[in-house]
């Protein structure tokens, strides 16, 4: 379902339960938003090494489109804002492709 303002919602689902709602243009917007959410490794190297399978149901439909995504922690930009800190999280994800719920 698209909002008033273009963005979809995505519902995480893991083991069968859906709890964190992102929302986004596209599902790989919301996949980002989740992948950050992940346990944060120390390099993307490593990251992309120990990447995890997210899925995301895009609400009210039956599509669940699933990614590999990965975090890792660098060091924030010179130019950074004075509330932020010296460490930032970043995400990346990968698309593997889309199921359709038989529920």
């Amino acid at each position: 379902m698209v909002r008033e303002d273009g963005k979809r919602n995505f519902v995480m689902r893991e083991e069968g339960e859906e709890d964190s709602v992102f929302s986004g243009n596209m599902p790989r917007q919301a996949a980002l938003k989740a992948a950050r959410r992940l346990d944060p490794e120390g390099s993307e190297e490593q990251a992309e090494a120990d990447a995890e399978e997210i899925r995301l149901r895009e609400k009210g439909t039956d599509k669940v489109h699933i990614f590999e995504a990965w975090a890792w922690e660098q060091e924030a930009p010179d130019d950074k804002p004075d509330w932020m800190g010296d460490e930032i999280t970043k995400g990346n994800v990968s698309k593997k492709g889309i199921e359709h719920l038989d529920e």
